[in-house]
C-alpha cells in the first residue's frame, strides 16, 4: 500500500497497534453513524417538502377560483332578487313573452349555481339550522315563529363555503330568546362571524 493516502493506516505492532486502530475504527463508526442520520433527516425533509408541495398544489387548486367566486357571488344574489320579486299570483298573469323571459332567468340562474357547484362552490344549508357562528352572520334577533331560541328564521341572504373554507358567512335573523326579541334581544347571542 501507498503511505501518502489519508486513510492508510500503518501496520499495527502490539498493543498500542491494536489500540491505534480500533480507536480508528470507533471513529470510523461514529462518523457512518453521523452520516447515515444526516442521509435519513435529508430523505426525510426531502419527503416533507414533496408532501407540502403536494397539499399546497391541492389547496391552490381547490381554493384557486375564490376570489372569481366571490365576485360570481353578487351576481348570483341578483338573480335571486329579481326571481324572488315575482309573486306566485303575478307569475300567473305574466304574458307569454314574459313568461318566457322569466323562464330564461331561471335557466341562468340555475345552470350559474351548477357551475359553481362544479367548481367547489357550494351554497350553505340552513333548513332548520341553529345558528353557528362559523357559517352565519345573524344581522338580528326576531321572534320565533314557533322555532326554538337560535334557530334560523329567515336567511337574508346566502352563505356559501368553498371546498372546506367559508367564502362567504349567510346572513340570517335568528329566534330570540324568551317570547320577545326585544325583551332579551342579543346578549347572549355571538353574532360575529
Amino acid at each position: 500500500m501507498s503511505e501518502d493516502r489519508d486513510d492508510y493506516i500503518p501496520e499495527a505492532d502490539g498493543a498500542n497497534g491494536r489500540d491505534q486502530v480500533a480507536d480508528e475504527a470507533a471513529r470510523l463508526v461514529a462518523e457512518n453513524a453521523e452520516l447515515r442520520d444526516r442521509a435519513l433527516r435529508a430523505l426525510a425533509d426531502a419527503e416533507n417538502l414533496r408532501k407540502r408541495g403536494e397539499r399546497e398544489r391541492e389547496e391552490q387548486r381547490l381554493y384557486a377560483v375564490t376570489s372569481f367566486a366571490r365576485d360570481m357571488l353578487v351576481i348570483a344574489d341578483n338573480f335571486q332578487r329579481a326571481l324572488d320579486s315575482l309573486s306566485q299570483d303575478a307569475r300567473a298573469n305574466l304574458p307569454p313573452q314574459a313568461k318566457a323571459v322569466l323562464e330564461g332567468v331561471e335557466a341562468t340562474e340555475r345552470q350559474l349555481m351548477s357551475t359553481l357547484e362544479r367548481h367547489g362552490v357550494k351554497r350553505i344549508d340552513t333548513t332548520d339550522a341553529k345558528f353557528d357562528p362559523h357559517l352565519h352572520q345573524a344581522i338580528a334577533e326576531v321572534p320565533g315563529e314557533g322555532k326554538p331560541p337560535g334557530s334560523i328564521v329567515n336567511v337574508v341572504q346566502a352563505g356559501y363555503v368553498i371546498a372546506d373554507r367559508l367564502l362567504r358567512p349567510a346572513m340570517v335573523t335568528v329566534a330570540a330568546r324568551g317570547s320577545a326579541a326585544g325583551s332579551q334581544g342579543g346578549e347572549n347571542l355571538d353574532t360575529r362571524a
